[in-house]
């Protein structure tokens, strides 16, 4: 359980900054859409991806103890 918790934070995490500076880039460029999405759509699901990647390193520090 340990292992899928760390996987899932760092797979969320990076996700989740891949696409925050996809949208940042894409909005740079003067583009309000990428894909059929809104550009500020992108930036909160990143948002979202990397809270996600927070929390399961929040559950595997729970989970540790005092270990």
């Amino acid at each position: 359980m340990e292992k899928l918790l760390c996987w899932t934070g760092r797979l969320a995490g990076l996700a989740g900054v891949l696409v925050c500076v996809g949208a940042i880039l894409a909005r740079l460029t003067g583009s309000y859409h990428v894909g059929g999405f809104q550009v500020g759509t992108l930036l909160q699901a990143g948002i979202a991806a990397m809270l996600v990647g927070c929390l399961g390193y929040l559950a595997l520090l729970a989970e540790r103890g005092d270990r």
